[in-house]
């Protein structure tokens, strides 16, 4: 399956990218078909609920026409509900971020948004059976919650977990992690950092606007 090929292939680059960086470059974990989340045992706990709803965002997406732009207009407001994206760009960027100009965070925020996205509706295109579940208790990391995911199916067994953060009321993800180690605010942050040390807040907009328009 083409998904199930994704996930092998960013694998590799991302292993590749910390052997040659310490962190490795951003791993995009919107490469995971999925079929509507069972967590009875999670049902009350907020933060189960928003990854919930995002898995099931996900599932609608894979199944929706209109190829990439069709996609992008189901999943938009899932990420929108599910992420903190403001602050995932924030914590992506890291101390270079009190460098930036409101109109320039305001900026970065806006690319940030419209890359992940993008990623999303171009590596969840199709469905052929997958499954995803949560599963074991929800775990308390200080002020944050930890769930926890496998998926299966399509010949895949992963594991997908979430970190989240309170915001407004609201439980909304501010990490990703892949096979229970490697970190999409780590490994997006190596790579932002060279970037704007290149260029700045304008380089790094370039730069995201680069994968938003080639999210593959």
């Amino acid at each position: 399956m083409e998904w199930a090929f994704r996930v092998r292939s960013l694998l590799v680059a991302v292993r590749d990218g910390m052997m040659a960086n310490g962190l490795g470059r951003a791993l995009v974990a919107a490469v995971l078909g999925v079929t509507p989340v069972m967590a009875q045992a999670q049902a009350g706990d907020p933060a189960a609920q928003t990854v919930e709803m995002l898995d099931n965002g996900l599932l609608a997406t894979m199944k929706a026409p209109g190829g990439q732009a069709g996609r992008a207009r189901v999943i938009a407001p899932v990420v929108d509900r599910a992420f903190d994206i403001a602050l995932m760009a924030r914590l992506s960027v890291g101390p270079a971020w009190t460098s930036f100009s409101p109109a320039e965070q305001t900026s970065v925020v806006s690319a940030f948004r419209a890359m992940t996205i993008a990623q999303y509706a171009a590596n969840f295109d199709g469905y052929n059976g997958e499954r995803f579940a949560i599963v074991g208790p929800v775990e308390t990391r200080g002020g944050d919650k930890l769930v926890r995911t496998t998926l299966s199916g399509g010949g895949a067994n992963e594991a997908l977990n979430y970190r989240l953060r309170e915001a407004g009321g609201s439980w909304k993800i501010i990490d990703v992690y892949y096979r229970n180690a490697i970190s999409q605010l780590a490994t997006r942050r190596s790579d932002f950092a060279a970037v704007i040390a290149k260029g700045g807040a304008g380089a790094l907009v370039g730069h995201l606007n680069r994968l938003a328009a080639n999210p593959k």
